[in-house]
Order: C-alpha cells, then structure tokens, then sequence
C-alpha cells in the first residue's frame, strides 16, 4: 500500500479528487497518511479531517529562519514513511534536502501544459491570465516529478483543455480542473501505485 501525503495551501480540490479515486476504487494500492498545509486556514485541512486524515499546519512564518522551517518541515515529513508526496497547489518552496532525499517520489499538478506557463510567479489564476493574455486555444494540465528546479521535473501525463471564446481566468480556471486535474493526478498516483505494487 502505498503510503501518500499530499500538501496544500487552499481549498484542497485536488486533494478532494484523490479522495474520491480512492473512495470509488479509481485509485487501489494507495492511501493518504497525513494532509500538510501552510494556511490553517485552507479548507483542504477540514477535507482531511472529513475523511479522518491527519492533518498538520506549518508555515515558515512560524519559524526564526527559512533554514529551521526546512529542517522541520524535513523532520514532519520523514515521520510519516511516505512512499509518495503530492504537491496539490502547495505555495511553500519545498527544501532541497528533501527534494534531494525524496527523488522521484514527489510530484505536482501544474495548471499548464508544461513548458507553458510555469516556472516563476505562474500558479493559480497567474497562469490562466497568462494563456487568455497570450491567446492560445488550448491549455490544460500537467503532473510531473518534481526535481530542483520550478515546474521543471519529469512530465508523467498531460491533458489538453479547449479555451473557449468568452473565457475569463475564473472560468478556464474551474474547467482546467474539472477537465484535466482531477483525472491526471489520480491517475498518475494509481500508475505510481502500480510501479511499486
């Protein structure tokens, strides 16, 4: 079984499709330890609760240094023996230690078809001001190993998405993610599971 911990900073919806895969056997082999946020107050903290999850606030602004944070963020993580870590809309930079320590057992969901608009100040709606703004017609969603650099790792899967005409980032936004993340993240942790069953 493979042991999955998921961080984020918001509402959790990516965090609720995951549960739902799971609920609905979508995603076998595979069950979340432990939900870590940055906010205490992101809603994806109450969803974890919801499904009896443990769930963990820690913010860097509760630390003296970025260092410290790092070296307890570093500390929690371990605790839970994750097989897997999901970045599901986490705005907190992740250690290197632990980028180092945890190769190829983190990955992120990007509102983007990677190398599109990511990297650098693109997340959330960032991102979908940015496709309206440069006028393509279709965007969509990647999930890919995270590795030292932002948005840079490894690409498992992608899915396109159709801007349609009228679209404000809100509603590209909302459509990215019912059409393209909540199908590729748990599809790519039940791929993940399969590797390691």
């Amino acid at each position: 079984m493979l042991r999955v911990g998921v961080m984020v900073s918001g509402g959790g919806t990516n965090l609720q499709a995951i549960l739902d895969a799971i609920d609905s056997k979508t995603i076998t082999n595979a069950r979340v330890e432990v939900v870590i946020s940055n906010n205490p107050g992101a809603y994806a903290l109450e969803r974890a609760r919801n499904h009896s999850i443990e769930s963990v606030c820690m913010s860097p602004r509760e630390y003296e240094s970025r260092e410290a944070f790092n070296q307890a963020f570093l500390a929690k993580v371990d605790a839970y023996r994750l097989d897997l870590i999901v970045l599901a809309g986490f705005l907190v930079k992740i250690p290197e230690a632990m980028v180092e320590k945890y190769e190829h057992r983190i990955i992120n969901i990007h509102p983007s078809l990677i190398p599109a608009f990511c990297g650098v100040g693109y997340y959330g709606l960032k991102v979908h001001e940015a496709a309206l703004a440069r006028g393509v017609k279709v965007t969509g969603a990647t999930v890919h190993y995270v590795d030292g650099g932002m948005d840079t790792g490894p690409i498992i899967l992608q899915k396109a998405v159709e801007v349609e005409k009228g679209d404000t980032p809100q509603t590209l936004q909302r459509r990215v993610m019912e059409q393209a993340e909540w199908v590729i993240l748990p599809k790519a942790i039940q791929m993940i599971a399969d590797k390691e069953a």
